[in-house]
């Protein structure tokens, strides 16, 4: 597998955000909270992506926000730059070493992903099955199973811990385990509608659910 191309299904694992809360709560409720309570959010995350025997393969960095629904910039800065926006119809991802830009829409491109569970509507999230994972690490677990078999992931795992959600592992059909930390993260902030839309560079190559 590439792994530059490797992160590619993490990337929907955007729109993210954190839901503090006070006291002691289950994860069913942390992200019932977040759901909630959540609609826009930015911030900075650390990426690594390990194989099926847990060996390291990749470390990345990079910014995030959103705007529920559907909306997201997702923007890599290590070790390669790439940049990947939800505009709420179409997801685009420029790769600009390659000069390329991939479209695709939003509502095929999401289906059972982190993206659903985060940036989604309310129908997006019965695409998974929900269950508690207790407490681990000093932090309240989350276990999400897509009901759609044929997608990319097996399982996702989301971390609460007294700010909010701190750690999202995505584990997909091949065993590789991506881990995203999430530092910074300012939930409910005023952001620009300019960072959800996106204009291909002039002479990229724009392939895939062409507009």
């Amino acid at each position: 597998m590439n792994l530059r191309r490797g992160v590619m299904p993490a990337l929907f694992g955007v729109g993210l955000a954190l839901t503090p809360l006070s006291g002691v709560a289950s994860s069913l409720e942390r992200f019932s909270e977040f759901i909630n309570g959540t609609v826009q959010a930015q911030g900075e995350f650390e990426q690594k992506i390990f194989d099926s025997n847990r060996k390291l393969v990749q470390e990345s960095r990079g910014a995030l926000a959103f705007s529920r629904p559907g909306k997201f910039r997702w923007t890599y800065v290590k070790p390669y730059a790439q940049l990947i926006v939800g505009d709420g119809s179409k997801i685009w991802i420029y790769d600009e070493d390659l000069k390329q830009v991939t479209v695709r829409k939003l509502d095929q491109a999401l289906g059972s992903t982190p993206a659903a569970l985060l940036a989604g509507n309310n129908e997006a999230m019965r695409a998974f099955r929900l269950s508690d994972k207790g407490s681990k690490d000093g932090l309240e677990w989350l276990e999400a199973l897509p009901r759609d078999k044929e997608g990319n992931f097996e399982r996702i795992r989301m971390g609460f811990g007294a700010s909010g959600l701190q750690v999202m592992e995505l584990v997909d059909g091949f065993g590789q385990t991506t881990v995203l930390k999430f530092n910074s993260l300012e939930r409910n902030p005023r952001l620009d509608p300019a960072l959800f839309r996106f204009s291909p560079p002039k002479g990229a190559d724009v392939i895939g659910d062409v507009p």
